[in-house]
């Protein structure tokens, strides 16, 4: 299990933008100040680690928008874990997530749950 200093779990796409938004500007946030932050997407927000899909979100100011913060995030060192279940049940293919998105299962999910040092749920 990895070390993790923030876990952050997320359960909306777009029908919630403005906690998709808060997820990932705190990740990056943590991510930059050198934070091992761990982000899971579950249920609906598997879809936000399919290619392109991050286009669709943008809350506008002060905030950033979800194709600018999701790759600001990766390149900070931030993990983006996608529920392996939900995938399935939401029809996704792993062939089309973004790159460094990694295919995680339930075991994992309450495991990093019952490692990390800090969490913050947005569902």
């Amino acid at each position: 299990m990895d070390n993790i200093d923030l876990l952050i779990t997320l359960t909306q796409h777009e029908r919630d933008s403005n906690n998709v938004t808060i997820a990932f500007t705190m990740g990056l946030k943590a991510a930059q100040k050198g934070h091992d932050v761990t982000l899971i997407l579950l249920s609906d927000a598997v879809h936000l680690a399919s290619k392109g899909y991050a286009d669709k979100i943008d809350i506008g100011k002060p905030f950033e928008p979800i194709s600018k913060l999701l790759p600001a995030f990766l390149e900070a060192g931030g993990k983006l874990k996608v529920c392996s279940a939900c995938m399935i049940h939401n029809g996704l293919n792993k062939d089309n997530l973004v790159e460094d998105a990694e295919i995680i299962d339930a075991d994992y999910v309450v495991d990093a749950i019952m490692v990390a040092k800090k969490s913050l749920q947005l569902n």
